[in-house]
């Protein structure tokens, strides 16, 4: 499937809301005609210190997405072992879902994965109080 009929079907998923509603996406711009600048909106996973705080994302599809991985950038602060403390991008080698990327991926799964992901790290006993940093502070 062609890049830009691929992310077609994926802003129409994503208009539409996507399971629970624990995250959410669409173009940033609708005249982006390329479909490259995204917004994500993460809900923080219950009974973790990320509960109902509201997380917002950029995500970049570059031209040869889907065969190389968006790259995914939170607005957002928060402390996450993948999550740069200077600049909130997410590093792809420790989110295994950027790591281990391939096409049949989407900008769901790459959000479904950091929702995952921060409910599984913070059961760990060690980040269960993990320091956040104030709701609404931003990058």
């Amino acid at each position: 499937v062609p890049r830009n009929f691929r992310l077609l079907e994926e802003l129409e998923k994503g208009e539409k809301g996507i399971g629970d509603g624990s995250c959410s996406y669409g173009l940033e711009d609708s005249d982006d005609i390329m479909m490259s600048h995204w917004n994500g909106t993460i809900i923080g996973p219950g009974h973790t210190v990320h509960e109902n705080r509201i997380y917002s994302l950029k995500i970049t599809c570059g031209e040869n997405y889907p065969d190389q991985p968006p790259t995914v950038q939170f607005i957002s602060r928060v402390n996450l072992p993948f999550v740069s403390q200077v600049d909130g991008k997410v590093d792809p080698n420790k989110l295994p879902v950027l790591a281990h990327w391939n096409r049949n991926h989407s900008i769901e799964t790459v959000l479904q994965s950091i929702i995952d992901i921060t409910c599984r790290e913070m059961a760990s006993f060690n980040n269960r109080k993990l320091p956040q940093p104030p709701e609404g502070s931003t990058f």
